[in-house]
C-alpha cells in the first residue's frame, strides 16, 4: 500500500467524521483540520524558534562590540558573529525549520489531488461549488471570475491578501521598534532574507491559483495559522 492510498484514507475517514457539520464540503474541511494537526505537530519548533529570535536579539550588544572591533574586516566580522551564535549555542537558522518540515505534507496533497492516488470519488469532492482537485483556470473556464467557483477563490485570495497585509505590517513595525542593527546582515544572506521574509506571504496567492484546490486549501490554513502563531509568540 502506498504513501498517497494511505493518506487518502485518512483524508476520506477525516470527511467521513465530518460530514454531519460540513455536508458536501466535509473534505475540504478534513484538510483543513488535517493543517491543524500538522501545524499543531511542528509548534513546538516554533516555539523553539521564537525562543532563538529573543537569543538572537540578546545578543546585540556583543554583536555591536564585534562591530567596532572588526568594522573594517567584513569577512572577519561575519566570522566572529558566526562564532559567537556557535558559543552561545543560538542558531540563526532556527525558524526556517518549522516551514521546511510542512513540505512534505504539501506534496502529498498536492499530488493527491492531481491525479496521483485518489480515488475519483476523492477528486470529484468539493468546496462549495469549487471541486478540490480543479485549479482557479478551471474555474475562471467554468463561469469566469463571478462565477459558482470563481466566488470561491475570490473569498480564498482575499483571505490571503488579509494575512499577507498584517505579517507585512508586523515586520515594518518590529523593524521600526527592535534595534537599530541586528547583526543578521553580518550572516551570509540572512539578512536579505529576513528584509524579503515577510513580503513572501504575497506569493501565496500565485500558489493558490495554479496549485489543486485541496493543495490551496493547506496553504492557506497553514499561512493562517503561521500568522495567528506568531502574534501569539512574539508579542
Amino acid at each position: 500500500m502506498s504513501v498517497f492510498t494511505v493518506f487518502a484514507h485518512l483524508v476520506e475517514r477525516l470527511a467521513d467524521l465530518l460530514a454531519p457539520l460540513f455536508h458536501g464540503s466535509a473534505t475540504a474541511a478534513a484538510i483543513v483540520v488535517f493543517t491543524a494537526l500538522v501545524r499543531l505537530l511542528v509548534h513546538p519548533l516554533s516555539r523553539a524558534a521564537a525562543r532563538g529570535q529573543r537569543a538572537r536579539a540578546a545578543l546585540q550588544p556583543k554583536i555591536a562590540a564585534l562591530r567596532e572591533k572588526y568594522g573594517k574586516d567584513p569577512q572577519r566580522l561575519r566570522q566572529a558573529v558566526l562564532e559567537l551564535h556557535a558559543e552561545e549555542q543560538v542558531s540563526p537558522l532556527s525558524g526556517l525549520l518549522p516551514g521546511l518540515l510542512q513540505l512534505p505534507a504539501f506534496f502529498l496533497l498536492y499530488r493527491l489531488f492531481s491525479g496521483g492516488g485518489a480515488s475519483d470519488g476523492l477528486l470529484a469532492h468539493r468546496l462549495l461549488s469549487a471541486p478540490l482537485g480543479g485549479r482557479w483556470a478551471d474555474a475562471l473556464g467554468d463561469g469566469g471570475v463571478f462565477g459558482p467557483a470563481g466566488l470561491v477563490y475570490l473569498g480564498i485570495f482575499a483571505l490571503v491578501a488579509a494575512v499577507a497585509a498584517v505579517n507585512v505590517r508586523r515586520a515594518k513595525r518590529t523593524t521600526a521598534t527592535g534595534p537599530a542593527a541586528t547583526g543578521d546582515e553580518q550572516l551570509p544572506g540572512l539578512g536579505a532574507v529576513n528584509r524579503v521574509m515577510p513580503f513572501l506571504s504575497f506569493l501565496t496567492l500565485v500558489t493558490v491559483a495554479v496549485v489543486p484546490l485541496a493543495a490551496a486549501l493547506y496553504v492557506v490554513t497553514s499561512t493562517t495559522w503561521s500568522a495567528l502563531e506568531r502574534a501569539a509568540l512574539y508579542r
